[in-house]
């Protein structure tokens, strides 16, 4: 049974009424203990809630959403960073990031309703990391003394795990900063437990009152898959919508969840018509213990042009993007000899916009694993 197939089997799925922090809490799991597993799960923890197992096909070991939360053994090989985007060198306080003139970043959550396991910043929710911010004051006092900032994203962990209380006070507090147009909350709850939207009217009410149409708020989805789309998920992104909230969807193409073009067009048809467009797509960063869901940077490239090329409007806006140290750089094409990119976004703002040619590798899955090339128009050999 196929992936989109099986979602169609399946009960409407209901709110979560478990949340499991072992492996061997999920009931489906609870009768196969692996030590190799138990070990990774300690390691890059584990966490998850019964409304998304509900989604799982058990009797596949190769199910796209089993592979989103369930560790793999690949995971203990020696390979990546702990921060291979190199967040530290832009963290200009504890939380927050400043590494575009315009975009300052607030680490202000340390969980998520669960975890998938190629995530970029497993390193935060180590015991001993103290990246995250829980009390943002110095955050918001940094943000109001540099004006050149207009652009806010909440990110973490999931912001949306905080309390309303929490999130209006966070709100407000941007809000009361003039120069600060707009908002990002980067969530995954709309696909891990859309339930934390629609049960909070609260929330909703706070959302409305601080997105207005010449400051709004943004969420920004993570969808990976076009079975994470159940109905519940489509309320909620109805629900946010119809509060004024603005939704766009971004994700990265991940070995074994969304590695065919087929599943990539899915999801940015079933998110555009959603209204929840696709945004970006990411090559995975090389964090530790990503190895088993990374793509060769080539073969990622080639599987979102071929899942872009069948869909049209909306479904066909989002780009391509490898969120390097020094910026983010867009592929904007590949041929026999060379990588075409472009600094769609750079730390250093000389940088913008200025095109970057590589010797092509069908083997490097990131930007430092390329040769440079030079640069150049689009087109020209170097």
């Amino acid at each position: 049974m196929n992936s989109i197939t099986y979602q169609q089997a399946l009960p409407f799925p209901d709110r979560p009424t478990v949340h499991y922090n072992t492996l061997g809490q999920v009931p489906e799991l609870s009768g196969s203990s692996n030590p190799t597993l138990e070990v990774i799960a300690d390691l890059y923890h584990f966490r998850a809630n019964n409304y998304y197992t509900r989604l799982i096909n058990w009797l596949d070991p190769d199910d796209p959403l089993r592979r989103m939360i369930v560790p793999h053994e690949g995971e203990q090989a020696e390979w990546g960073k702990a921060d291979p985007s190199d967040e530290a060198s832009i963290t200009v306080a504890r939380g927050v990031q400043h590494k575009y003139r315009d975009t300052a970043l607030l680490l202000c959550s340390d969980v998520c309703a669960a975890y998938c396991r190629y995530c970029f910043r497993k390193r935060i929710f180590k015991d001993d990391n103290q990246e995250v911010s829980i009390d943002i004051a110095h955050g918001v006092e940094y943000i109001r003394n540099h004006p050149e900032i207009t652009d806010v994203l909440l990110s973490g962990g999931d912001p949306l795990m905080l309390s309303t209380r929490r999130l209006t006070e966070i709100l407000g507090s941007l809000r009361s900063i003039a120069h600060v147009q707009t908002i990002r909350i980067g969530s995954k709850l709309p696909a891990f437990n859309p339930w934390r939207i629609l049960d909070d009217a609260e929330l909703l009410t706070t959302l409305s009152r601080y997105s207005t149409a010449s400051a709004p708020i943004y969420v920004m989805a993570h969808f990976d898959h076009p079975r994470e789309l159940t109905d519940p998920a489509l309320a909620c992104i109805d629900r946010l919508t119809h509060s004024g909230v603005r939704c766009v969807n971004q994700c990265p193409i991940i070995r074994g969840i969304n590695d065919d073009a087929v599943i990539l067009a899915e999801l940015f048809s079933l998110t555009a018509r959603a209204g929840c467009p696709q945004y970006y797509v990411f090559q995975c960063r090389p964090t530790f213990g990503n190895q088993p869901y990374t793509l060769p940077l080539v073969q990622s490239y080639k599987l979102f042009q071929n899942a872009t090329r069948v869909n049209g409007g909306l479904a066909r806006t989002s780009r391509f993007i490898i969120s390097h140290t020094s910026g983010k750089v867009e592929i904007v094409g590949i041929d026999e000899e060379l990588i075409y990119a472009r600094y769609h976004r750079a730390k250093n703002s000389a940088d913008e916009g200025r095109i970057l040619l590589y010797h092509r590798d069908d083997e490097a899955c990131w930007l430092d694993d390329l040769v440079f090339c030079g640069q150049s128009h689009l087109g020209r050999k170097c």
